[in-house]
């Protein structure tokens, strides 16, 4: 498979050749029509109308919609111009501001309901001991977010963009419904959070199944918040996080003033390196809720939101510098909300017994459909937690909780909803609405959840977000090897690509991530002695060991010094199912009649040298998918006529002039750009 990604300063000159591609694709047979029903040149090329404000950071430029994003993309906020730049000397709180936005919405995913059920778990289970865990996740977290945010701004594509135009087919889809499984998780538990918010707001008067029922409603109310601006839908999500930060910090407070806070464990927690064999699951939980899979590749598509001149490399290492800092900023937040659910329950709820719990809160005890012996722990969740709180400070404490969570479900839901859709845009290039978009994954996650509610206790439907936070981190890996993979190639990234450090820092993360799954696979195994359990696993386990080689393989590829990674690239085009040679042939007899066509026009553009006609040439090899016309599709039966061949030859040479005229850089080809 050829593509070809841009970085630096060819971005605006691929945009400019499109439409010269498109023309292209119009002589081609009507196979292709779905193909070339595309916009026409203005369009292509988009018109840009300046709004001037009285602020010049809150400038935004009206564009045309990129990658059927909806909302988000039909305006950019504009970064206000100025000389000098410096990392030190020279910092703009102006600029900062202009950037913030991006890593505010992105740090929602670190305080979603999981998030928050695994916090308190951690505490009440664990104490202040994992605490170190939740640091070091939450750094990682901003290392992945960092490479993130570099693929989008220096390559101009998000990563599941960068996943369609790099993997062959089978890859990408599994690849693609991976993510999918993520997202649909992740959902499942912003709607089992915020049923439970007007479980616990309503005092038990809304059921649970009217809950997940409202949660569809109150999505579709976050939809049209950005029809009043960018910045604005942005300033309500800080609003959220500023919320969230009030309830659980007021929570905090209370906890230490009353001296239950132990901050000399506080510390030790945070600074010591801790775990117990049996706190393994509620760590890989931590794992799984704190680094969310699907947020990797919101962030790189969130970042484009930015009017960024992407042909300046100075422009560019400016804003990946604001874009850290916000994101280190928004992080940093989250952490602190985190550490201070964590330290409530490890201050008040750690230790206790069924005896000492049921003096303190009956209703905690009466809530649960089991039954426990007076020594026994109590399994705790985001409603036991709200009752326990309720009973151990004030009856406030129950519903500033509940506020809390409320304002967890509720941001989440639309980063959600945002994530679902560049995901599948940029897998699929299928552009979908928002509501459309919503009510799909609102659809798959709903229905598991409302079963529950309605069949089965609220400890069953609570105690589901302990399976997805493991469930997300299971699909980890499909995030750390791509954005690896992609951020180490100089073929994507250029001078930006991945330093040493960076890369050890990150191949330490993917392989530690990977023990921990499979580790937590074999526990979860071991004392299984039932024979479906094993065949399950198998079954389940083996494509998936499949796609995390393939990943890792290429992911290691480009981590090798170039010319190496040139060499294995060139002899490893596509993985061994893709390469089988009876699928070849039936993609080249499904396809021959076209790649005939191609391979006339092939033979027109060797006659041109100019990069028009070079980056026409590798559109067709992506057209043509497996199987390259010169190679195993040529007919003598060539169905292009003369005309479409100076047709063709014309639009290339016009494409030439106009690129050079606009000031770009040289029309010409390097081979080095493309990726075989």
């Amino acid at each position: 498979m050829v593509s070809v990604l841009p970085y630096k300063g060819k971005i605006l000159e691929e945009r400019k050749l499109k439409a010269v591609e498109d023309k292209v694709l119009l002589l081609s047979p009507s196979a292709f029509n779905s193909f070339s029903d595309m916009e026409d040149e203005d369009e292509i090329f988009g018109k840009e109308t300046n709004k001037e404000t009285a602020r010049e950071t809150d400038r935004v430029v009206d564009t045309r919609k990129q990658n059927g994003a909806g909302g988000y993309f039909e305006r950019k906020v504009h970064i206000p111009d100025s000389e000098g730049f410096k990392y030190i000397a020279g910092f703009s709180f102006k600029k900062l501001w202009a950037f913030s936005g991006p890593g505010f919405l992105m740090s929602i995913a670190y305080l979603d309901p999981g998030n928050i059920e695994s916090d308190l778990q951690s505490g009440a289970t664990a104490g202040y001991q994992l605490l170190w865990l939740l640091m070091v996740s939450t750094f990682l977290g901003l290392l992945l977010q960092r490479l993130s945010a570099r693929l989008g701004v220096v390559s101009g594509r998000n990563l599941a963009e960068a996943c369609r135009e790099n993997l062959p087919f089978v890859p990408r889809i599994s690849l693609w419904l991976m993510i999918e499984v993520a997202i649909i998780g992740s959902d499942m538990q912003e709607v089992i959070g915020t049923a439970i918010a007007f479980y616990l707001l309503s005092h038990r008067h809304i059921p649970l199944w009217a809950g997940v029922l409202i949660t569809i409603f109150d999505t579709f109310f976050f939809l049209f918040l950005d029809k009043y601006g960018l910045r604005k839908l942005e300033l309500f999500f800080c609003f959220l996080i500023t919320v969230m930060a009030l309830a659980f910090g007021a929570e905090f407070v209370w906890a230490s003033i009353a001296g239950y806070v132990d901050f000399v464990a506080l510390l030790k927690g945070l600074f010591v390196p801790e775990v117990s064999s049996s706190r393994v699951v509620v760590a890989v939980g931590i794992v799984g809720a704190v680094i969310m899979p699907h947020n990797i590749y919101l962030h790189s598509s969130l970042v484009k939101s930015r009017e960024v001149e992407t042909d300046n490399p100075k422009k560019i290492k400016e804003a990946n510098f604001y874009f850290f800092i916000e994101s280190a900023v928004a992080l940093l937040v989250s952490f602190v909300i985190n550490l201070f659910v964590v330290s409530v329950f490890a201050a008040t709820y750690n230790g206790l017994v069924s005896e000492d719990i049921e003096q303190i809160c009956p209703e905690v005890i009466n809530s649960s459909a089991d039954t426990y012996s007076p020594n026994d722990t109590v399994p705790i969740d985001i409603y036991k937690g709200g009752l326990f709180l309720g009973c151990y400070f004030t009856g406030a404490a129950k519903y500033i909780w509940a506020i809390g969570i409320l304002a967890a479900g509720s941001s989440s839901t639309m980063t959600g909803t945002y994530a679902g859709q560049f995901v599948m845009e940029g897998f699929l290039d299928i552009h979908w609405s928002r509501w459309k978009r919503v009510m799909f994954t609102r659809s798959i996650a709903i229905l598991p959840t409302l079963m529950v509610a309605v069949f089965t206790s609220i400890d069953r439907l609570t105690g589901m977000n302990d399976i997805l936070n493991v469930v997300q981190s299971l699909q980890l890996p499909f995030a750390l090897l791509p954005i690896l993979h992609f951020t180490n190639s100089y073929l994507v990234m250029g001078s930006f690509k991945n330093g040493i450090i960076m890369k050890f820092i990150i191949w330490l993360l993917a392989l530690s991530v990977i023990c921990i799954n499979f580790f937590f696979v074999y526990t979860f195994i071991k004392d299984r002695s039932q024979f479906w359990v094993y065949i399950l696993t198998v079954i389940v386990l083996l494509p998936y060991l499949s796609l995390v080689l393939y990943l890792g393989l290429k992911a290691l590829v480009s981590s090798l010094p170039r010319k190496a990674s040139d060499c294995i690239n060139s002899k490893m085009k596509r993985i061994p199912l893709c390469d089988c040679p009876w699928l070849d042939r039936i993609k080249c007899i499904s396809s021959k009649k076209y790649c005939s066509w191609f391979g006339r026009a092939e033979d027109a553009l060797e006659r041109q040298k100019d990069r028009a006609g070079q980056l026409i040439k590798e559109k067709m090899k992506r057209t043509c998918s497996l199987c390259y016309p010169s190679q195993c599709c040529r007919s003598e039966d060539h169905v292009m006529s003369d005309d479409e061949e100076t047709e063709l030859l014309d639009t290339s040479t016009s494409s030439s002039s106009s690129v050079g005229a606009g000031g770009g850089s040289e029309a010409t080809f390097d081979e080095s750009e493309t990726i075989n």
